[in-house]
């Protein structure tokens, strides 16, 4: 997490000395890490239920995240 605007701009030059095929990659990455910490999440407040009902939610509450207006 960026706790100050100097760690801010250090983040932005790394990713500035970045090629366009590696932020993506760091995109996909991050994006990756991002889910596997949602569904952690979900096994963690819901431990009684089983992978298929965790999938259900996740599935769930996923499709509440997308812009309806596409």
């Amino acid at each position: 997490m960026i706790q100050n605007n100097q760690d801010r701009k250090q983040y932005l030059k790394i990713i500035r000395s970045m090629t366009p095929e590696d932020r993506l990659k760091k995109c996909f990455e991050l994006n990756e890490l991002t889910r596997q910490l949602f569904l952690a999440g979900l096994k963690n407040r819901f431990p009684q239920y089983s992978e298929e009902e965790i999938k259900k939610i996740y599935l769930r509450r996923i499709d509440k995240c997308r812009n309806l207006n596409y």
